[in-house]
């Protein structure tokens, strides 16, 4: 009698399907998590609409929130990667004397994505055509956090005759990555990748899902997206091209300048200890530099406050920024009453 019984199938054919299994599970995780993003994304804006509006610069929109009344407009730049919310303990008071102005970088927050580099340069004629299709008026004082000061500088560069005073708050120095000890670049290279993690995993929800959002709904709904994660990657990138860039502007002359620097006795416990002095010490010589730009540079360290000081202490950033427009106000007055262009 024939053996009529099925051959076993060959150890290739369950390894065939165990492959396509797997792949089928990752694409169904994968389709879960993206709408899961997309979703989530769509509630927390619904529920958390956008302040201000959306200006087009040449073919995508860029968004600006304007409150307040008064002149010289003030113009509030966010640090690597921030929205325009890393400013919302100030904007409501200094808008009490006059008006002001904060807005999300290309990419960034609402913003559309830029065809341009992310340079600090690009970033710089971003805002100048913004303001300008916005229409509001210069001159201006520019007020810059964290890598926000290399844009305010180099707006007062490339667009001096309206700016009318800045303000730099716990600002970038354009040659820090050089006098920082070499193991914090070491630790820059580590955040990079963990910022690199996010823009790969935004798009499936796994860093809202991580908590890494936040419980925040309005920064969720600004900050937490692909968009934005791409953008502070490419910002972080480009750092060192910003850097130089910022380097080859000269001095400010007599432009009010006041400059806030971090609280060197603050606890960082990002920093290893024995990079706590070493960081601080370089921090704070180029802090001093910073207030040096101007004749009419000051500097103040402000007390019980980390790197973000318009959060920590909201009230110095405040009273910063109204002295600089006093300032820029008084010379505005002067000279024209004798006539003399800015």
């Amino acid at each position: 009698m024939s053996d009529t019984s099925t051959p076993p199938a060959p150890p290739r054919h369950w390894l065939r399907i165990i492959i396509r299994s797997l792949l089928l599970l990752v694409i169904l995780l994968a389709t879960a998590g993206f709408l899961y993003e997309n979703i989530s994304e769509a509630r927390d804006r619904r529920f958390n609409p956008m302040p201000g509006k959306l200006v087009d610069i040449g073919g995508y929109k860029m968004h600006i929130n304007c409150t307040g009344q008064g002149t010289p407009t003030v113009i509030l730049d966010s640090g690597l990667g921030d929205s325009y919310i890393s400013w919302h303990k100030v904007q409501p008071q200094i808008a009490q004397f006059v008006r002001v102005c904060s807005y999300d970088r290309a990419g960034l927050g609402y913003s559309d994505s830029s065809p341009r580099p992310r340079t600090s340069k690009d970033s710089t004629e971003e805002l100048h055509t913004l303001l300008h299709n916005a229409g509001i008026s210069a001159p201006s004082v520019l007020v810059g956090h964290s890598m926000g000061g290399f844009d305010v500088r180099l707006y007062a560069s490339l667009f001096r005759s309206e700016v009318a005073g800045m303000v730099l708050v716990d600002s970038s120095h354009p040659e820090q990555q050089r006098r920082f000890p070499p193991a914090l670049n070491d630790m820059d290279a580590t955040w990079l990748r963990e910022q690199e993690f996010l823009e790969f995993t935004m798009p499936f929800g796994i860093p809202r899902l991580l908590g890494f959002c936040g419980n925040d709904a309005e920064v969720r709904a600004a900050e937490c997206n692909f968009h934005s994660t791409r953008e502070a990657v490419a910002e972080l990138k480009a750092i060192s091209e910003s850097a130089a860039q910022t380097a080859a502007t000269g001095p400010l002359d007599d432009l009010p300048l006041a400059v806030l620097s971090h609280d060197p006795d603050k606890p960082q416990p990002d920093l290893p200890d024995d990079l706590v002095k070493p960081v601080n010490d370089a921090w704070q010589q180029m802090q001093e530099e910073l207030s040096h730009l101007s004749t009419r540079g000051t500097r103040l360290v402000a007390k019980n406050s980390g790197h973000y000081i318009q959060l920590d202490r909201p009230d110095l950033v405040i009273e910063a920024v109204r002295g600089v427009v006093e300032q820029a106000a008084n010379t505005a007055r002067i000279n024209c009453s004798t006539g003399r262009l800015l």
